[in-house]
């Protein structure tokens, strides 16, 4: 084994002594010096801000921003839901408005399929799993409400345009009396005719008042004709409402509009008289529905006359 030998004074004597495992012991003390000189140096590099440029003090920064983000992250995934409720909320109202206006509601399996789509998968290698499943799950909700909300705006502007389709249609749908007076709930259909005593179809329904009284468009629409016919008619007013509707005045003693002429419901068009192949004064009104004849009284509204009409129009506004 090797020694080393050294000669030592010990008072007035010289001595040589033997040190045992030399090289073992200086290994041992340099290791122990470095060590320490290294957490010296790392030490005074820590309150000097990373002096030396180590990366241990921004190492110990991107851990807390990771640790801050995850957070966030998870707030964010919260906020989502808490989005994703409101939007299922206004799903709800959206289809209460579209059977409002006459549109089949979105049903969950129509939404379903429309929103659902295709599972994203993403592969975050770079950052824990656990940031991995937050970053996946957030991306799933926003690709959801993405859908979702474009299935909203879609809905809404398909409700907002038979909205303003109904406004139309609704001001071209016949839906008054046109005139005042009495009828018979059975008068369309067969019956026998008052004058010439035969059973044949009664295509209106006639509403009995004196010669004179005022007779009035009951939708909007432009007159299609108004003048005297050669058959038992006598003096009509022919308008096209538009939609496929059509109304007939007939019987009439005065007209007061002309082909081509724009008129609106409870807008005077004539009066009521006895021209034509008649037993005594009435109107004979008809409704068409593209070009079939449907039974007026279905579209009554006892309650509302051409009269009350304007005055209840005239409140609204």
């Amino acid at each position: 084994m090797l020694r080393r030998r050294f000669f030592t004074v010990s008072g007035s004597r010289l001595e040589y002594r033997e040190i045992r495992f030399f090289r073992a012991k200086l290994l041992g003390s340099s290791i122990f010096l470095c060590v320490f000189v290294l957490g010296v140096v790392l030490v005074a590099n820590h309150f000097s801000h990373d002096l030396l440029g180590l990366g241990y003090d921004r190492m110990a920064m991107l851990d807390a921003e990771n640790r801050v983000l995850k957070s966030q992250l998870k707030d964010l995934s919260e906020r989502f839901e808490n989005v994703q409720h409101g939007i299922e909320t206004l799903a709800d109202r959206g289809n209460e408005l579209r059977l409002m206006v006459d549109i089949p509601r979105i049903d969950e399996e129509t939404q379903s399929a429309a929103v659902g789509g295709t599972r994203r998968t993403s592969d975050f290698g770079f950052i824990s799993k656990e940031a991995g499943e937050i970053l996946s799950n957030a991306h799933k909700l926003i690709d959801q409400l993405a859908r979702e909300v474009k299935l909203q705006q879609s809905s809404y502007e398909e409700i907002g345009k038979r909205y303003e389709h109904n406004q139309v249609f609704f001001e071209h749908l016949p839906a008054i009396k046109p005139m005042d007076g009495y009828y018979t709930l059975h008068g369309f259909g067969m019956r026998i005719h008052p004058v010439l005593r035969v059973f044949r179809m009664h295509e209106g329904v006639d509403i009995i008042n004196d010669v004179g009284t005022n007779v009035y468009a009951t939708a909007d629409g432009v007159v299609r004709f108004a003048g005297r016919t050669e058959g038992g008619y006598g003096a009509v007013v022919d308008i096209d409402h538009g939609f496929g509707y059509s109304t007939l005045y007939a019987h009439l003693s005065r007209i007061t509009v002309r082909p081509g002429q724009t008129v609106t419901r409870g807008e005077l068009i004539a009066k009521s008289g006895r021209s034509g192949l008649v037993s005594g004064p009435h109107l004979h009104y008809e409704i068409r529905k593209n070009g079939r004849k449907q039974n007026p009284v279905d579209y009554f509204f006892d309650d509302v006359d051409a009269a009350r009409y304007r005055v209840l129009l005239a409140a609204a506004k």
